[in-house]
């Protein structure tokens, strides 16, 4: 008899194809409806319905009703994470999906994952706040010093509110374009979310790309000066 965790289970539920891309999809951080996730599966609404029902089932997903729509999300970050790191270890083996095309730069300079910045520009956030001294790193760890409490702070980040919750503060999230790691965790989400309400960025239709404004673009470059 078998004992321990059922990893065959998630395995099988990640694996097929279909349920792939709808999760990949999903790691926008938009609740999506069961005819968009369809589309982003390549298969018939009935047909994701009963997909969507076995990740909801394995604890993958979860939905919410509003009005006459089903709106699915990820069950939590948790998923997330697992997902990150299932597309990190993806790429890390040359295991990668290649349709060029004009989407492919915009993904590949900075993107959304999950919940923070990822491709080019979440590299570069990190190894800035890294050589600023900002965060330090010890081995595959992440965590926040003294100093950059404060140099946060500065620029509208409430640390102390980011410390109360059950997540990591911060996370090494290996991204799967630049081979190296970006910013996830409580912090990683903040900030993005400050570069939004800041307006120097927003996020691209239709797909994970995150576009930067010019004056949003100058202000991140200034912020975070380290280039690889």
């Amino acid at each position: 008899m078998k004992e321990g965790p059922d990893i065959a289970q998630i395995g099988a539920l990640i694996g097929d194809p279909a349920r792939a891309n709808m999760l990949t999809a999903l790691m926008a951080g938009r609740a999506l409806t069961a005819t968009e996730l369809a589309e982003a599966g390549g298969i018939t609404v009935q047909t994701a319905s009963t997909h969507l029902a076995k990740l909801e089932a394995g604890g993958l997903l979860s939905q919410r009703k509003q009005g006459r729509h089903r709106y699915f999300t990820l069950a939590d970050d948790a998923v997330g994470k697992l997902l990150e790191g299932i597309m990190g270890f993806a790429a890390s083996r040359g295991h990668l999906r290649h349709q060029p095309g004009p989407k492919e730069p915009a993904l590949r300079k900075a993107r959304i994952c999950y919940d923070h910045l990822a491709g080019d520009y979440g590299v570069r956030m990190l190894d800035s706040l890294i050589a600023s001294g900002a965060i330090s790193k010890v081995g595959e760890g992440l965590s926040l010093t003294s100093g950059g409490e404060d140099q946060l702070k500065a620029i509208g980040i409430d640390v102390s509110g980011l410390k109360s919750t059950r997540r990591p503060l911060c996370r090494s999230c290996l991204d799967w374009s630049e081979r190296r790691a970006h910013l996830a965790g409580t912090l990683g989400q903040a900030m993005l979310a400050n570069f939004f309400d800041k307006g120097w960025a927003r996020r691209s239709e239709n797909t994970r790309s995150i576009l930067f404004t010019g004056e949003g673009e100058r202000q991140f470059l200034t912020l975070f000066p380290v280039d690889g």
